[in-house]
């Protein structure tokens, strides 16, 4: 019998003992989704497009719409991304204004 399988911890929350690893598991942390303006799953790497005129700020730059961002980096904040484009160091835009290609 291999060590830690039937391990039992009390849960203080119900008031039962419980399996060690069913209590893991309910403590682990949900895996979180970062979507695009049409609600496309995003993930590390993808390209997206820019769906509205935005100005940077201090760049002095505009980014079209239908602006072609690659290799888009996610953040802890599921409503931004963080990404490279010509000439703006770190760009980061909002997931509302993005669509995934």
């Amino acid at each position: 019998m291999p060590d830690g399988e039937y391990d039992y911890v009390y849960d203080e929350a119900t008031g039962e003992w419980r399996l060690a690893s069913e209590v893991a598991a309910a403590a682990a942390p949900a895996e979180r989704v970062v979507r695009d303006s049409a609600g496309n799953a995003l993930a590390d790497g993808d390209s997206v497009t820019v769906i509205k005129d935005l100005k940077v700020k201090g760049a002095g730059q505009t980014l079209k719409q239908g602006t072609v961002i690659r290799s888009i980096r996610l953040t802890g904040n599921d409503e931004e991304i963080d990404c490279r484009y010509e000439g703006i160091k770190g760009l980061v835009l909002r997931t509302e204004f993005v669509r995934k290609r």
